[in-house]
């Protein structure tokens, strides 16, 4: 069980190091830290980690030069991707990859309790038992990380059934449908997700930038944690 294995930081700010390794140490958690990719992937080599917190933007080896090895070496490490920007660029590639939860700088200790709990209770659930939304929302997210995306794209349609007048579900289904490079489901998804409710930012961001000729950018899922907690 993830709970209780370290959580390794891997971020090149120091003061963001020790305030991760301080609010994980609140929650009875173990924590071990490395500043930039090639530490982090030495430590990862030589040590059982459950989560990592994954700055996207270091010097040297990038974010997601150390995700791309994290798949190879630790394929079932839960990986929480920490980004100075409300948008991730290459948040497709990174759900490709398994990633799923992001949080933007700054960030509060509460936030990141609550996405490192998230994390954690999302391994407990029971998939014969869940009947709410938010449940099978995370069950979806579970499914990215272990890269099963059409058992993903069956919870989030259960959520959806569940209740059709929440956003959170159709947007997350448009991401899956970009990773999967079916962009027309993509953008009808997203349309969606804003017509049930106009004032959804990340579903906004996502047709604004789907709809570009520029097919580079990447996927808001919960804008950085702040504004929905739930996709």
């Amino acid at each position: 069980m993830i709970e209780n294995k370290p959580v390794l930081i891997v971020d090149d700010e120091k003061n963001i190091r020790l305030t991760l390794s301080m609010v994980l140490e609140s929650m009875g958690l173990e924590s071990d830290k490395a500043m930039n990719g090639e530490e982090a992937l030495a430590k990862l080599e030589n040590k059982d980690f459950g989560v990592v917190l994954l700055d996207l933007i270091m010097p040297g080896m990038d974010g997601m030069d150390v995700l791309r090895r994290m798949r190879e070496l630790r394929p079932d490490i839960h990986t929480i991707i920490i980004t100075a920007h409300g948008t991730i660029e290459s948040a497709v590639e990174a759900m490709k990859l398994g990633a799923v939860d992001f949080i933007q700088k700054p960030f509060s200790p509460d936030e990141i309790r609550e996405l490192v709990s998230k994390v954690i209770d999302r391994e407990k659930l029971d998939e014969k038992k869940v009947m709410d939304y938010v449940s099978f929302i995370e069950l979806a997210k579970r499914c990215i990380q272990e890269r099963h995306f059409d058992a993903s794209i069956e919870h989030i349609n259960k959520a959806i059934a569940l209740d059709p007048t929440r956003p959170e579900a159709f947007n997350f289904l448009g991401a899956i449908m970009e990773i999967r490079g079916d962009w027309l489901d993509a953008l009808k998804q997203y349309r969606a997700a804003l017509s049930l409710d106009p004032t959804y930012e990340p579903a906004r961001k996502n047709l604004y930038r789907a709809t570009s000729f520029e097919k580079t950018g990447g996927i808001t899922l919960d804008e950085g944690n702040k504004e929905d907690s739930e996709v």
